[in-house]
Formats: structure tokens, sequence, C-alpha cells
């Protein structure tokens, strides 16, 4: 089992951040695996309480991800999320080149579900707000790395926003991505999609941040993170 101890990014008496493994649900899934809550014990370094988590992350998508050690922070920390002042950079690799450097993609979402293929958010003008900007960082063999900046929160509004938007879902998405696109063009297997960067504005005190190393994945598929350091993100 992973060990969430070693994966602190950022910790003080209201605040953690920690990098988040692929693969691991922040909430109880149904089939029983292990998720966030099995670790909550291990991280509270010195406190009674358990931390919380703030906000979410796709069980497939890794890096940064919020507690809060007090129910106060929790409040706080909540708040900033959904007035939007919150910074988040996500790095992703999409299958395809899109057009131009950089854009905002602009497309409201809704949730659907069938019977056969289950739930999932689609593009509908009567859905939420959705509004993500994004860069195009490099391409290597007809696949790109993108920096994603989420201006609202909506769920997997990345990964609806790279297939839609873009018109190139994310490397190994089991939802969005292009079928068998995990076995054919991601050696690394797994989802290209990770929360680089997370910053909680706290007032008169220092923001609650940190910067999530890239995993190994993206290497594996032909983006090293010398690439991310050159484009400062």
């Amino acid at each position: 089992m992973t060990l969430l101890t070693d994966r602190v990014l950022f910790i003080d008496g209201e605040a953690i951040i920690i990098d988040k493994p692929a693969g691991l649900p922040v909430d109880p899934p149904r089939d029983g695996a292990m998720s966030l809550e099995n670790h909550l014990a291990s991280l509270t370094f010195g406190f009674q309480r358990w931390p919380l988590a703030v906000h979410r992350l796709d069980r497939d998508t890794s890096g940064c991800l919020l507690l809060a050690r007090n129910p106060k922070a929790h409040k706080r920390f909540t708040a900033a999320f959904e007035a939007g002042t919150v910074e988040k950079r996500y790095i992703a690799v999409v299958d395809g080149v899109p057009e131009g450097d950089e854009g905002t993609i602009d497309l409201p979402l809704k949730k659907i579900s069938s019977a056969q293929d289950g739930w999932r958010m689609v593009p509908d003008q009567k859905g939420k707000s959705a509004k993500t900007h994004w860069t195009l960082i490099a391409t290597h063999e007809g696949r790109s790395l993108i920096a994603f900046r989420p201006e609202t929160g909506r769920t997997h509004q990345i990964r609806v926003h790279a297939l839609h938007g873009l018109g190139a879902g994310i490397i190994g998405d089991p939802v969005y991505g292009k079928a068998g696109a995990s076995a054919s063009t991601n050696p690394a297997r797994g989802m290209l999609l990770h929360s680089r960067f997370l910053s909680i504005p706290r007032g008169t005190k220092a923001a609650a941040e940190a910067t999530a190393p890239l995993p190994a994945t993206f290497a594996q598929a032909g983006f090293p993170t010398k690439l991310i350091d050159d484009a400062g993100l």
C-alpha cells in the first residue's frame, strides 16, 4: 500500500497537500477498493482529528490534493473553491494536436446516464457553466502535452473539455479517451492527467500551495519533466 505520509508536499497547522497517486479514489468506491479514507489515520501528524479532503480528484488523476486539519479550515477552504479563488494547474497528454498554441474552452457540462453505459458528463448549453484555459507545451508522435487551468470545478471538466473542446481525449482516459488508446498510444498505461500545482489563498496568511512532481508515466509517453520545467510550469 502506498504510504501517503511519504507524499506530503505541504503541511502546517491547518492544511496538508498530498501528491495523490493515480488509482487511489478520494471517496470509498463501490468495488470496495482502498481509498483515501484508509490513509487518513496516518495523516494526523500529532493531531487527534483526521484531516478531511476539501475537494476531489478523479480516481485515475494524480497530483495535488488539499486536506483540511480542522473544521474551520475546511469551511474556509471549501468557500475558496466555491468562490473560484483557488489557483489550479493540471498537466495532461492528449491523443492529437490541437489547433493553435493556447485558448479557452467554454462548454457548459451536464451529467447523463444510461443502463448500458453508466453515467458521464457531456457538453450541453443547459448544463452548468464550465471554463478551462489551455496552453500547448510540446508535441510528440501525434500526442500533445497540455497545461490546463480550470476556472470552474465541474466533475470530469478537463477530461470532457479535452475531448470536445480540443478534439483530443486524454491518453488512457477509460471514459472519454479514444477506444484502445491506452494500449496503442500510451506505453506508460493509465490516464495521463496530473494536478501539477495548487494554491489556496488564506487572507493575511501565506497561501497554502504546492507543486506535485510529474509521474514517471509522462516521461514514458515521451514527455519528460524538463519540458514542464522549461515552460515554467
